[in-house]
């Protein structure tokens, strides 16, 4: 069973991104407020849940949470700022959506940027240790699959239904064969073979 927060007393969010590691589309993040009596035996880190179970999950998270928002930071801004810059702006602008306002700031991974004065602690697999960490990496993923799933309609040749933007196989193999879209973010290496040398 995951904890519910790092602090007992405070009234904590926890926030996390999904897409990170994606050839195409946007970095989605959430934050989300639990209220203290949440418990649930079965939410933990969204990678490790079915897609089937996320889902209830989702629901049941925007029923009971206290907060909750989701945002999408765009492929522009990823390339413009780089994945790491716009994973923390993505959480910044979800957090900055939460009413109340968090008094602590639970982030997963390892890197965060200051929200304001507000304090905050970065927890390496935070999503597999906090319950409020876990429900935005929840909300994070469902949303951003649900946003994949539109996006596919538009250029089902690369079936992003299926791998999301990730870099699968038959990703790119259809980037080979199609070229890149708008929706490709231009400052990720889409092909291995782009750092090879044609003499």
């Amino acid at each position: 069973m995951l904890k519910l927060k790092i602090h007992q007393h405070l009234l904590e969010c926890g926030t996390d991104e999904a897409g990170r590691g994606c050839l195409a589309g946007p970095v989605t993040a959430a934050a989300v407020i639990l209220p203290d009596d949440f418990s649930h035996p079965f939410l933990t880190d969204s990678k490790q849940l079915s897609e089937h179970k996320r889902l209830l999950l989702k629901d049941i998270i925007e029923t009971k949470a206290i907060a909750y928002a989701v945002v999408h930071v765009s492929m522009e801004e990823i390339d413009q700022i780089n994945i790491l810059n716009a994973s923390i702006l993505g959480m910044h602008r979800a957090i900055n959506k939460l009413k109340p306002k968090p008094k602590f700031i639970a982030v997963d991974g390892n890197r965060f940027k200051p929200f304001g004065k507000t304090p905050y602690e970065c927890v390496v697999k935070g999503d597999a240790k906090f319950l409020h960490i876990a429900a935005a990496s929840i909300l994070a993923k469902t949303y951003r699959d649900a946003h994949m799933k539109t996006l596919h309609d538009q250029f089902p040749m690369y079936n992003w239904q299926k791998n999301k933007g990730y870099p699968t196989a038959e990703h790119r193999d259809a980037i080979r064969k199609h070229g890149a879209t708008d929706l490709h973010r231009k400052s990720f290496r889409l092909l291995p073979e782009q750092l090879r040398l044609k003499l």
